[in-house]
């Protein structure tokens, strides 16, 4: 889609819930609702932010909609790596299902039905957020351990693959090594879920390094068919599951800005919230920064 006709497209205010859909609601995440369409999902992406795992009265505008066309996007450039859960003729779908509102339909994807694996394949090229916190501690990241004298934000010599547990809403994720991740999916599978992800994470770094982006690190998820058939789901490469840097502005020893909502996080820090419900408004100008951010990722990829 071309970027300036998308900018024009996000609503000016959030839109945070969903009614009078003609199927019905199966889940409710933090961003995203999944509708059952019978022979498929529908996977509506959200305008609400949520933050040390509690989500703000605030949403960002079109935050949904930016998510989507950035899936979408990476879905189709990663094909020749894994398939993924789309189903083809997105549009075609859209009306054959009677789907016409073009806000729901430039936040939603129409998907195959799968069963997601128990872990979430988490990637990192560079040493920052909990990797660094747990590098500081013990020398180790995931029970990886790690050349001495590294700094905050230095590049890894190789991407490291860190997967967590897929914990119920309300808990925290737990990382968890290679003989964990093994046990939880099968070891075959968790052979392939790991190159799989090491893999898209060294394409999805080249890409963004063309658009003037690092990548960090990432979160990718992914479900197989009853054929075991291995597919990449959910979201993907974007803002809200994965560490997006300007090229230009990256220095080791330092938390490099973000593209994300490490802008909500320090506002949030600032005032010193106790980082429990409920959580404070945001201000507008915080909300419009953070806008800025999303939007600035997306266009330095399709714009």
């Amino acid at each position: 889609m071309n970027f300036t006709a998308l900018a024009a497209a996000l609503p000016t205010a959030a839109r945070t819930a969903f009614t009078g859909l003609p199927c019905p609601l199966l889940a409710s995440g933090k961003v995203r609702e999944i509708y059952d369409l019978g022979d498929a999902l529908l996977l509506v992406a959200s305008d609400r932010l949520s933050a040390f795992d509690v989500i703000l009265p605030d949403g960002i505008p079109g935050k949904g909609i930016i998510l989507t066309q950035m899936s979408l996007w990476w879905f189709e450039q990663t094909q020749h790596l894994i398939q993924n859960h789309l189903l083809p003729d997105q549009p075609g779908e859209f009306a054959r299902r009677g789907l016409h509102d073009r806000d729901l339909q430039l936040r939603s994807m129409i998907v195959r039905k799968l069963r997601p694996l128990t872990i979430e394949c988490v990637v990192r090229g560079y040493l920052i957020g909990s990797g660094w916190s747990s590098y500081q501690k013990t020398g180790a990241v995931c029970g990886l351990q790690l050349p001495a004298g590294l700094r905050q934000a230095d590049r890894l010599a190789e991407p490291i693959f860190t997967p967590t547990t897929k914990a119920p809403k309300g808990q925290h994720d737990e990382p968890i090594n290679d003989a964990q991740g093994a046990a939880t999916i099968g070891a075959a599978l968790y052979a392939t879920v790991k190159a799989t992800s090491l893999a898209l994470y060294r394409f999805g770094h080249e890409r963004a390094a063309q658009a003037g982006m690092i990548l960090a690190d990432t979160k990718f998820e992914f479900g197989t068919d009853a054929a075991g058939r291995l597919f990449l789901i959910d979201e993907v490469l974007t803002p809200d599951s994965s560490r997006y840097w300007p090229a230009d502005r990256y220095a080791p020893n330092q938390s490099p800005p973000s593209y994300d909502k490490q802008f909500v996080r320090d506002h949030l820090l600032a005032i010193q919230w106790n980082q429990t419900p409920p959580a404070p408004r945001l201000p507008a100008e915080v909300i419009s920064r953070t806008q800025e951010k999303y939007l600035a990722a997306l266009k330095n990829l399709i714009g």
